[in-house]
C-alpha cells in the first residue's frame, strides 16, 4: 500500500521501508524546540531523569519569545533557567532578546529546518514547518526532555486528508483565509490527529508566508500536522535561507487517505473567527452586517507577523489614521522583519496612523503581555486561537482575521472589509 508524504518521512527517520497509519514507531529528530514557556519544565525533567549531555548541540533551538523582553521576574527567571542550560550545553541555536523572533517565525527565516525533517517542539503551533515539507508536530515537556537526551521521539504514524487545492487567491485574500475556510468547513476536531497534506494545482500561487500561515494553524483542526508538496517556491525559499541538501517526499499514486477535500482558492472570501472557537468562521460580507464595534487590533504571532503581513496592513492605513478609541498593536516576528520594515518605512506608516509597534514577541496572543484585554473588550486579531480567555478577561472576545482585516477593522472601528 502506498504511503502519504508524512507517512514517507516517518518511515524514513525510523529506519523502516514503510509504515500504515496506527503504528508505533520511534523516529530520529532533526530539531527539537522549545520556548521560554516550556523549555524550563523540560529542563526539569532533563535533570531529574539523570541526562548528562544532549545528543546534538546543533539540533536543539531554545527561543526566548512568550513572554519577552521579560514581563516580570517569573518571566526572567525561565529565561535565566533556558540561558544557563543553553550555556552548559553549548546549545548553538539559543536566541535571546536582541537576536529572538517568534519561534515558528525564526526557525525558517535562519534556514534550521528543511523539507524532510522531523521535527517536534514543546509547542503546538510546530507543524508550521509542514509548509517546508517537513514532519513537525508539537509534543508535551517530558517528549521535549527526552529528545533533547536521546535524539527520537514515539509517534503513531497518523492517517491522512488530502487538500486538493485549485484556482488562485483574490486581492485582500491570503493564507490565513483559506485556512480559516478549511477549519469552519471540517471543524476544530475534523482532521483529529490525522495530518492535514495540501497539494494541487492551485499550491504553486501560494507564497510561502501563506503556506507557514496554513501549516501553522493546522492543530486548530486538531492535526497532528500539515504539510505541503515541495514544489520550486518551496525549494526556492529552502535554498535562500539554508545550505543544507532537502530530502523531498512526494506521496504515493495509491497513498490511502481518509477523505480528499477540493478547495478552490477563488471562492474563498476574507474569512473571520467569531469566538470563542477557530471554527466559528463567517466570511466578511456576512461580518460587516453585525457592525460589531472592537478595541484592539493586533496584527503579528507566529501565525501572521511575516514582513507580507505587515507589507500588507501597511498599505491600507497609509495616509489614514486608527479609529477613535482602538489600540492598535504591530509585532514584527523576527528582529530581520523589524528591520526590513523599519527601512521600507513600514513601521514610519504604522505610527503616524496611531499604531504602537512591539519587539518580536508572542506577547498578547497567549495573554502574556503587550496587549491584555480588559472586561467586555473586544479583539480583532491575526493570531491563531479564540478560547474564552485566551487574550485577557474571560468575558473578552477574540476575532480572527488576516492583516488585510485587521488593518481595515483598525481604521474603521468596527470589523470591516474596507481595504481600499
Amino acid at each position: 500500500m502506498g504511503m502519504t508524504m508524512t507517512q514517507k518521512i516517518l518511515a524514513k527517520k525510523a529506519g523502516l521501508e514503510s509504515v500504515v497509519e496506527g503504528q508505533l514507531i520511534r523516529a530520529k529528530l532533526d530539531m527539537v524546540l522549545g520556548n521560554d514557556i516550556t523549555s524550563p519544565v523540560a529542563i526539569n525533567e532533563f535533570e531529574k531523569n539523570g541526562f548528562t549531555g544532549v545528543f546534538d548541540k546543533t539540533k536543539i533551538s531554545l527561543v526566548m519569545d512568550h513572554f519577552t523582553p521579560n514581563k516580570d521576574i517569573k518571566a526572567a527567571k525561565q529565561c535565566q533557567q533556558c540561558r544557563n542550560f543553553a550555556d552548559k550545553y553549548d546549545i548553538l541555536n539559543y536566541y535571546d532578546v536582541g537576536n529572538v523572533g517568534i519561534e515558528h517565525a525564526l526557525l525558517p527565516e535562519k534556514g534550521l529546518v528543511i523539507a524532510g525533517d522531523c521535527v517536534i517542539g514543546a509547542d503546538s503551533h510546530t507543524c508550521t514547518y509542514g509548509a517546508l515539507g517537513a514532519f513537525s508536530t508539537g509534543v508535551g515537556s517530558t517528549d521535549m526532555a527526552a529528545g533533547m537526551a536521546t535524539g527520537e521521539a514515539w509517534f503513531k504514524v497518523p492517517s491522512a486528508i488530502k487538500f486538493n487545492l485549485t484556482g488562485k487567491l483574490n486581492k485582500w485574500v491570503s493564507g490565513k483565509d483559506v485556512i480559516l475556510h478549511i477549519i469552519g468547513m471540517i471543524g476544530v476536531d475534523g482532521a483529529l490527529y490525522q495530518s492535514m497534506e495540501f497539494t494541487g494545482e492551485g499550491l504553486k500561487t501560494l507564497s510561502m508566508d501563506d503556506r507557514l500561515c496554513m501549516a501553522n494553524m493546522a492543530i486548530e483542526a486538531g492535526a497532528k500536522n500539515g504539510i505541503f508538496e515541495v514544489d520550486d517556491v518551496t525549494l526556492a525559499y529552502i535554498k535562500e535561507h539554508s545550505d543544507r541538501t532537502p530530502e523531498i517526499f512526494k506521496a504515493d499514486a495509491d497513498a490511502k487517505y481518509s477523505r480528499v477535500i477540493d478547495i478552490d482558492l477563488s471562492e474563498i472570501k476574507p474569512t473571520v473567527s467569531f469566538p470563542h472557537l477557530p471554527e466559528n468562521t463567517k466570511t466578511i460580507d456576512e461580518a460587516e452586517k453585525l457592525n460589531i464595534k472592537i478595541d484592539q487590533v493586533v496584527i503579528g504571532s507566529c501565525t501572521n507577523g511575516r514582513y507580507s503581513d505587515l507589507e500588507t496592513a501597511a498599505k491600507i492605513v497609509k495616509g489614514k489614521k486608527v479609529a477613535k478609541g482602538v489600540r492598535a498593536i504591530v509585532i514584527p516576528a523576527t528582529q530581520k522583519i523589524y528591520l526590513e520594515a523599519l527601512k521600507n518605512g513600514l513601521l514610519e506608516t504604522f505610527v503616524e496612523a496611531g499604531m504602537v509597534v512591539s519587539a518580536p514577541t508572542c506577547g498578547p496572543c497567549l495573554g502574556g503581555h503587550m496587549g491584555i484585554l480588559a472586561p467586555n473588550e473586544r479583539a480583532v486579531s491575526t493570531t491563531n486561537r479564540n478560547f474564552v480567555g485566551r487574550m485577557g478577561d474571560t468575558s473578552s472576545e477574540v476575532y480572527l482575521a488576516s492583516p488585510a482585516v485587521a488593518a481595515a477593522s483598525a481604521i474603521k472601528g468596527y470589523i470591516s472589509g474596507e481595504f481600499e
